[in-house]
């Protein structure tokens, strides 16, 4: 209809780039999906992010990618809930927990899962030096209830106080929030984003869970790797993208060489690109890992 409108003279051109725009981002999400068929693919996520060494620096970087994150759910039309959040000492954050609920939001984060290096002017270097600082970014998906992860109750010692959050949905007129040590294996997880103890501790105890199975997966893998002799640098954990604003403009994965030189568009969200580039690489088996050239 719309070239029939063009052929008349009618002005469609908007249209027409509009509707090209959308046909590509079904066929983009078509392929990513046919690339997602691992057993929890599918699954909601669970995302925390930690900044690194750096004090109040690494702290403003890791709320800019939880800001990053946030946007992109948003453009999925995905749903989140900050069921943690640890306000930084003068800006930022010390930690942030958010689930993520939407079809194959595991899947797709897990592309981001690893350590984020951040190079810019600091805005709070009076000096105006260039700064580095890094962010790193954990996702598990979240457990249907139908698998067991068994859980003693001796294991685990669960303390309650009060929320430390700067305001909304992170104040709590109680001591409702709730923090629970796995102590065999030392993973700490908080919940206070409820105002009802119980309600934090199911939320807590749900994101344990999640954990505590990633850590059984990674094992057995490990155990797997070592049979076969397979040799590799764990993707976990490691440097896996380079977000610079000074003295050029340019966001790289290490892993996959995918480069963005609108470093404000990623920055608002925009990592289709980037996830789609891992998760083809990753199929493919080319998947690099995360070397890191020096700026």
């Amino acid at each position: 209809m719309l070239v029939d409108w063009a052929g008349q003279g009618e002005d469609v051109l908007a249209d027409m780039t509009q509707g090209v725009d959308e046909f590509s981002r079904l066929v983009d999400g078509g392929e990513i999906k046919k690339m997602l068929g691992g057993d929890h693919d599918r699954a909601n996520a669970i995302i925390t992010i930690h900044p690194g060494a750096g004090g109040t620096e690494s702290q403003d970087w890791a709320e800019m990618l939880m800001r990053m994150y946030v946007r992109w759910i948003e453009r999925r039309g995905f749903r989140r809930e900050v069921i943690d959040h640890q306000p930084g000492d003068e800006a930022g954050l010390k930690s942030v927990t958010m689930t993520v609920t939407g079809e194959f939001a595991y899947g797709l984060l897990s592309a981001e899962a690893g350590v984020h290096r951040l190079v810019r002017i600091s805005p709070f270097d009076q000096a105006a030096r260039r700064h580095t600082s890094f962010a790193s970014v954990y996702v598990w998906p979240e457990l249907a209830d139908d698998i067991e992860v068994e859980i003693d109750e001796k294991d685990i010692r669960i303390d309650t106080y009060r929320s430390s959050g700067a305001g909304g949905q992170h104040v709590n007129v109680t001591d409702s929030a709730i923090r629970i040590t796995h102590i065999p294996t030392g993973i700490v997880v908080s919940c206070q984003n409820e105002r009802s103890q119980h309600r934090n501790r199911d939320s807590a105890m749900k994101v344990l869970r999640s954990r505590l199975f990633d850590m059984r997966l990674k094992e057995q893998q490990a155990k797997l790797d070592q049979i076969g002799g397979v040799k590799k640098q764990i993707a976990f954990g490691s440097q896996i993208r380079s977000y610079v604003l000074h003295p050029y403009q340019l966001i790289k994965d290490h892993r996959t060489k995918h480069e963005v030189g609108d470093v404000n568009r990623v920055l608002d969200g925009d990592l289709d690109g980037f996830i789609k580039a891992y998760l083809m690489q990753k199929a493919s088996g080319t998947l690099g890992q995360g070397v890191v050239e020096e700026d």
